[in-house]
């Protein structure tokens, strides 16, 4: 039969498949191993491990999986049938595949830190009872895993891989988004454009369990399908509602990252929260502590609760159940930073939800309201603090402006006792340092440098300082080589001092703050004697137009031809960009507007790379900076009357003053061999004071025994007997909150000069009586407080002693009336205004402290 010619008609058709497939490579025996090394992503921080990809990949350089973001999964499934029977004829590529594999059985079965301990109250049992659940709204575990957009994911894909590393019994939930987070590309202009690209679970290595359970929004029901990453030991459980089975509405609830209207927001935490819950249970697990990384998943509380009232509690039982197994982990430091939705569109969706809680659905938006706010709207921060007893900031200074944001909850508290906590963020160490670094690490401190201590890393000391300079040389000279090939463009010297700013562009964060004098910005540039370059990255969001506008500032400078050399701006921020500036560049520069930065985790992964911090003193640097491990932007926002454009000019001619006169002269300090010895003195004082303390082990650590074994022990009591014990505590609380008027107490000098003014160091004697009213002795703390004062006349209670003189006993002397005289004294321990005051808190052994009823008798 004779072929007919193609016609140029027909060369513009298409022929559409009748049905679909993928066609992948069969393993031969010998590579079965592949397959479980690629879908763990354990690979992703196990540098041996990753090794074995690069020899299975055999494109050149340039287009190999690292280079081009392609998931070792799909790699495997695609690499060819001929070059699968060559690696298995390969003897050498066998043995280091059954090295590799015996790694990754040691990394998810071997000992652990949390195996090794005498206590174990999050251990998982057999039938699925115990541990953790993390549950977050994005994770940021590997750029080729793009299911993260900034800090908060980063955070949680760090928290995972600890918590692998640590042994801790945890497993993550999250939400599988179809479309991940938009990739950034800048129009001519500078403007920030955004494209997503669909993302396929099953090339990504995930994992179908099975699982469809299912949540109702409003009328549609939600059928969410439960995909499983291994991330180490630790499973991390992703929810899709991107299935056939649902509408198209219902199907688009988990497209993208931080897309769409409050509606699509909203919607998608009542599938993380519930949906989630409901995807543990149908899991087989049912963890003893929940922890809620940000009010996005908030509703898991709620969820929780309406479990309890099926089986026949009060609403107020159930929190009582619920609130005890509970973390809630705050991460922004400005009340607009909350989730918040207004009381129409929130009924639309949670109406037939309260008489499932066997509440009003007036009862149930008060959950999420305090009598400060007046916005009309339910606030899931606020709805997260109450349905957990554990509360905590995510460094020192963000504790207290987050116990200072939602005192109004507790208003018989000060503020600075508001039951907030803190645990500072910590990052992943061998995620984010270059195997040079690693490697300088492991031969001074040991292989498990990234779980050391402080004193294990105080070998740092001893290192060469020839061989820390190299090792900075070898990471700039990658920065540089990369940022040539990102660009198409040859900028930058591997030589010259630089500068990274990489994060999101947040109006607060000032990425702009040395564009206001352009001049002396590129006298900096072009020195002669003493040159800086800067390398700028990250995205805003995609609503976010002021943002949008200083990536915009940022891009016409590195347009300038005078400077364009030396100040460059990377599109597409990704993990992939951001751990390459970390190995590269020599100072990380920092400039938010105080105190606002919440932690500020990028400045942490710089560090553990010898990269020396230039930073105001917020989030974690501000109680991290010693003054010789990197060096301290002046801060104005003390000042009165000073605003805020004032303050910038102020902030960034102290930026100028470090740079020019610190920082490039101390770098550019050369002595024999060319080693500015002087700079490398502050990067090992930046390792031996920031390397064990920056990192992700110490964070979880800190999150284990101060939160999670706490509020394990707490839920093991509390639903012990069939949750008896929880029913108990809500009948105390609202029994003490009736009684509470009846409480009161009383403080005198037992000698004249008690209260008089006198000298420091001196003790003085007082007597505080107190009558217990209606409550009996063992349900009460009285408590002797003495300290400095505020400028307003109250105690400063962040340097007050506060002297207990009964917990929940009962006194040695009780009068015919029922009360009790109880002597006491304190020591003035500074000159300057000072006072004491007595009080009396409600106690319960099922409280985590005597602050959280918020209830407080004073004289």
């Amino acid at each position: 039969m004779q072929e007919r010619a193609a016609s140029p008609v027909d060369s513009l058709l298409r022929v559409q498949p009748t049905f679909r497939f993928t066609v992948v490579s069969e393993l031969p025996e010998q590579l079965a191993g592949l397959h479980r090394l690629a879908v763990n992503l354990r690979w992703a921080w196990d540098e041996e491990i990753a090794s074995i990809f690069d020899r299975l990949d055999d494109r050149p350089t340039g287009e190999r999986w690292r280079d081009t973001g392609e998931h070792p999964y799909s790699l495997v499934r695609s690499i060819s049938p001929a070059r699968l029977a060559e690696l298995a004829d390969d003897h050498g590529f066998l043995a280091a595949l059954d090295h590799a594999s015996a790694r990754l059985t040691e990394a998810v079965d071997g000992a652990s830190w949390y195996g090794d301990r005498d206590a174990q109250p999050l251990t998982i049992s057999d039938t699925g009872t115990g541990g953790v659940a993390y549950f977050s709204p994005e994770f940021g575990i590997t750029e080729m895993l793009p299911q993260y957009s900034g800090g908060l994911g980063i955070l949680a894909g760090d928290h995972l891989k600890a918590s692998s590393d640590l042994g801790i019994p945890l497993v993550g939930v999250g939400l599988w988004y179809s479309e991940g987070y938009f990739h950034q590309f800048l129009d001519g202009s500078g403007w920030q454009g955004e494209r997503n690209d669909r993302v396929d679970p099953v090339a990504l290595g995930a994992v179908d369990t099975g699982v469809t359970v299912q949540v109702e929004l409003a009328g549609d029901t939600a059928r969410i399908k439960v995909w499983r990453v291994d991330v180490g030991r630790v499973p991390l459980y992703l929810l899709d509602t991107n299935i056939p089975e649902n509408v198209a509405s219902v199907r688009a609830v988990t497209n993208r990252l931080y897309g769409g209207d409050e509606q699509h927001r909203l919607r998608q935490e009542i599938v993380l929260g519930i949906g989630g819950v409901r995807a543990l249970r149908a899991l087989g697990l049912d963890p003893d502590v929940f922890h809620m990384n940000e009010g996005h998943a908030g509703f898991l509380g709620l969820e929780r609760a309406r479990e309890w009232v099926e089986r026949g509690f009060t609403f107020d039982q159930a929190l009582e159940a619920v609130r005890a197994g509970g973390v809630f982990t705050t991460h922004t430091p400005v009340p607009a930073g909350i989730d918040r939705f207004p009381r129409d569109l929130f009924e639309h969706y949670f109406a037939d939800f309260a008489p499932k809680l066997g509440i009003t659905f007036d009862e149930l938006f008060d959950v999420g309201t305090r009598d400060d706010e007046h916005d009309g709207k339910f606030n899931m921060a606020v709805m997260g603090m109450r349905l957990a007893m554990r509360r905590n900031g995510v460094a020192a200074l963000h504790g207290a402006v987050a116990r200072d944001m939602f005192s109004g909850m507790w208003p018989e508290h000060g503020a600075d006792e508001t039951p907030i906590g803190h645990v500072t963020n910590g990052v992943h160490a061998r995620t984010w340092v270059s195997r040079p670094v690693d490697q300088l690490l492991s031969g001074a401190v040991g292989d498990d440098w990234h779980l050391a201590d402080a004193e294990q890393f105080g070998a740092v000391r001893h290192l060469d300082h020839g061989a820390i300079w190299h090792v900075r040389n070898e990471g700039r000279r990658e920065l540089v080589d990369m940022v040539r090939s990102r660009l198409n463009d040859h900028v930058l010297d591997p030589d010259v001092l630089t500068i990274g700013f990489a994060r999101r562009f947040a109006t607060y964060k000032r990425a702009h703050l040395l564009l206001g004098d352009i001049e002396r910005l590129k006298r900096l540039l072009l020195s002669s004697e003493r040159p800086v370059q800067f390398v700028f990255a990250g995205k805003a969001h995609p609503a976010d137009q002021p943002g949008k506008s200083l990536i915009q500032q940022i891009h016409k400078v590195t347009r300038d031809a005078d400077v364009r050399h030396r100040f460059v701006f990377l599109p597409d921020y990704d993990i992939g960009v951001a751990r390459t500036m970390y190995h590269g560049c020599d100072v990380w520069l920092n400039t938010p507007r105080r105190p606002m930065e919440a932690c500020g985790t990028s400045g942490m992964k710089a560090a553990m790379n010898g990269v020396l911090n230039c930073s105001i003193l917020d989030g974690w640097w501000d109680e991290m900076s010693n003054g010789s491990n990197g060096w301290d932007i002046p801060s104005y926002d003390h000042l009165d009357g000073v605003d805020e454009a004032e303050r910038d000019r102020r902030e960034a001619a102290a930026t100028f003053d470090l740079l020019e006169w610190s920082v490039a002269p101390l770098f550019y300090d050369r002595a024999e061999w060319g080693v500015p010895h002087g700079w490398v003195d502050r990067i090992v004082e930046n390792w031996a004071s920031l390397g064990w303390n920056v990192t992700a082990a110490r964070m979880v650590r800190d999150y284990t025994e101060q939160l999670y074994e706490p509020a394990a022990r707490s839920a093991t009591a509390a639903t012990a007997d069939g949750g008896a014990p929880a029913q108990d505590l809500a009948a105390w609380r609202a029994g003490v909150a009736g009684a509470w008027s009846t409480v009161s107490v009383g403080l005198t000098a037992s000698s004249s000069e008690a209260f008089d003014d006198g000298s420091t160091g001196v003790e003085r004697a007082v007597t505080v009586s107190v009558d217990p009213g209606e409550l009996a002795w063992h349900e009460l703390v009285v408590e002797l407080v003495d300290g400095p004062l505020h400028d307003d006349g109250t105690i400063d209670l962040t340097r007050a002693t506060v002297t207990t003189l009964l917990d929940g006993a009962e006194p040695a002397s009780i009068g015919a009336d029922g009360t009790a005289s109880l002597d006491a004294s304190f020591i003035p321990g500074a000159t300057g205004p000072w006072g004491v005051t007595a009080r009396v808190l409600p106690t319960h052994p099922l409280l985590s402290t005597p602050l959280e009823p918020g209830l407080v008798a004073r004289p």
